[in-house]
């Protein structure tokens, strides 16, 4: 029952995972480290969460995604992250920048203009949060780039420029996303002959702020290596993006030959330009054709082995 004598609807743990995108280990660290949220328990011992808490926690959700730290928005006050939500949004409608085409992106990158193509590409992550940035902008720019490169409209330079710029605003934004320790433990690499990264990338930047937990080998790993990593280290997914440049049938051999060295136990998630449109059928292989489906991959993983 609240100050006005009315009773509250509590939300468990799994109903305030769902409402605010935090993941339910998040919430858990989160009280034993800043002493919030506050839930109560329940007459068998399970957290019940107030709808004040629940409201705060969805804007610092919001916030986490433009890049804040968590350990100083947990410890505010639901008026002093309204406000710190308002006055970025305020700055990233008033800043010329946001509306930038993507045309003008490409304009940037032809003229080497890093500092503010860099900026461009912050304040686009300001104003849709890091999952919607990779999903839609990144992608789309993808997209754009290289299309402007077959057309001869870019050279490797340029586009060397354009993803060292994506990629450091993306590894940027995930750091502000707390992980570590939370399951899925998510292995994230490419095969030999595969020398583009902002695809495990962009995977991550997508599951990190579910809460999974992310590590990255780089690119060029034989599948032989990635096997003893994923058993070493105990993962329980492993992930492989594949460019546009990259053979469809290698990469159908190659996912073939790790589904039978990996363990049953893990999960074996493939995704990228090369093979998304005409997907190889492997037996226990996940085919992930867009950057929102490994967010549905990941919930499913977490439906299927939640604790009872």
């Amino acid at each position: 029952m609240n100050k006005d004598g009315r009773n509250e609807v509590m939300l468990n743990i799994a109903a305030v995972e769902r409402d605010t995108g935090l993941a339910k280990d998040t919430l858990r660290v989160w009280e034993r480290r800043y002493g919030f949220p506050t839930p109560i328990r329940d007459e068998h011992g399970n957290r019940l969460y107030s709808p004040a808490d629940v409201e705060k926690l969805r804007i610092i959700r919001r916030l986490l995604d433009q890049g804040r730290r968590p350990a100083r928005l947990v410890r505010a006050s639901t008026r002093e992250l309204l406000d710190a939500l308002q006055e970025t949004e305020a700055q990233s409608e008033d800043h010329p920048i946001a509306a930038v085409r993507e045309a003008d992106f490409l304009q940037l990158v032809k003229l080497h203009r890093s500092i503010e193509l860099r900026s461009a590409l912050q304040q686009m992550l300001l104003r849709h949060g890091l999952q919607r940035f990779v999903a839609d902008t990144v992608a789309e720019l993808n997209t754009a780039v290289g299309q402007a490169w077959m057309r001869g409209e870019l050279e490797v330079p340029e586009e060397h420029l354009y993803s060292e710029q994506v990629q450091n605003v993306i590894r940027n934004a995930i750091g502000s996303h707390p992980g570590a320790g939370e399951r899925p433990r998510v292995l994230l690499t490419t095969f030999p002959e595969e020398l583009h990264s902002l695809g495990i990338l962009m995977v991550e930047a997508m599951l990190a702020p579910e809460g999974a937990t992310c590590v990255s080998l780089g690119t060029q790993t034989p599948p032989g290596d990635i096997c003893r990593a994923a058993v070493d280290g105990r993962f329980d997914v492993v992930a492989l993006s594949f460019s546009s440049a990259y053979p469809q049938r290698q990469a159908g051999d190659g996912l073939a030959q790790l589904r039978q060295q990996l363990p049953a136990g893990i999960e074996l998630w493939a995704g990228g330009a090369g093979i998304a449109g005409k997907p190889p059928r492997i037996e226990g292989v996940r085919v992930i054709r867009t950057l929102d489906e490994a967010v549905d991959a990941l919930r499913e993983w977490r439906a299927a082995h939640a604790t009872p």
